[in-house]
């Protein structure tokens, strides 16, 4: 796996790939490299393509002592583009990846980036009276701090019911029934380091990118799950609105992964929209 340094002295792991204008994408919380190892058969192709590890994510200790918040791993982004001389890519970020995408877009304008492709993402987490599109719609400051000793009792658990207790009705019943995948995925976080990726959900729940929607300047695909298990698709309309000139596709029926549960028509619409 090759790396970077960045400023600070950390290394960031990256998989690199394929053959085209470049592609950057950029996983969820928690997750890693590996969550887009399904669409690189295609994506190879086409693109040269860019997968990393979040710091503090992808089970690599960290060796700084910069926490990974979203301004931080922006920065990070911001790096990686420098370091590989890319420009005018395509971005693809989901969940956290999208939240780093429009912290980047705060922070350094649509500098070296073509297209964004955003995945699954309210622009603000936490709710309060006249914001109803964060987290199921009633995740507010109060229940956010409840969380986050949620997290530091038992964080593999937590994270779990995160996703399971929420809109979709099927992670329920099959958190409930503890299926295969769940404790796949219950295995996998109990290896992470739990300090650093707390520190991380800290600052997306701090953050409120609404008024950097309007900001983006360069064309925008968004893809939500008509299903999601945190946001009704208001919040996916919502965003749209916000983001000039910018491609909704709701895949019917599919949870925060929307990209996950239809594969081939995701690498399709990726695909397409990359290459038009």
């Amino acid at each position: 796996m090759d790396h970077f340094v960045a400023d600070d002295g950390e290394k960031i792991y990256l998989k690199i790939s394929g053959d085209g204008p470049p592609l950057v994408l950029l996983h969820g919380w928690t997750a890693s490299h590996a969550e887009w190892f399904p669409y690189l058969a295609e994506l190879n192709k086409h693109h040269t393509v860019y997968r990393w590890d979040a710091r503090g994510h992808g089970g690599h200790a960290l060796q700084s002592a910069t926490p990974p918040t979203v301004a931080r791993m922006a920065r990070d982004l911001r790096e990686l583009l420098l370091r590989y001389d890319l420009d005018a890519a395509c971005a693809v970020g989901h969940s956290m990846g999208a939240l780093t995408l429009w912290q980047y877009v705060r922070d350094y304008g649509c500098e070296r980036l073509g297209k964004l492709c955003l995945i699954d993402q309210s622009p603000r987490l936490v709710t309060d009276e006249i914001w109803p599109h964060g987290i199921y719609g009633n995740f507010d400051s109060a229940r956010a701090e409840r969380f986050i000793s949620q997290l530091e009792a038992d964080f593999a658990e937590s994270v779990l019911r995160l996703g399971a207790f929420g809109l979709n009705r099927r992670a329920r019943e099959k958190y409930e029934e503890n299926a295969k995948g769940w404790e796949k995925s219950r295995n996998w976080l109990r290896q992470l380091d739990a300090k650093p990726l707390i520190a991380c959900w800290q600052s997306l729940t701090e953050a409120d990118y609404r008024v950097v929607l309007g900001e983006i300047d360069i064309p925008t695909l968004l893809i939500y799950g008509g299903e999601s298990n945190f946001y009704p698709t208001a919040t996916a309309h919502y965003v749209r609105d916000r983001i000039p000139n910018a491609i909704l596709h709701i895949y019917e029926g599919t949870d925060h992964s929307p990209h996950q549960w239809q594969r081939e028509r995701f690498t399709r619409d990726l695909l397409a929209f990359a290459n038009a």
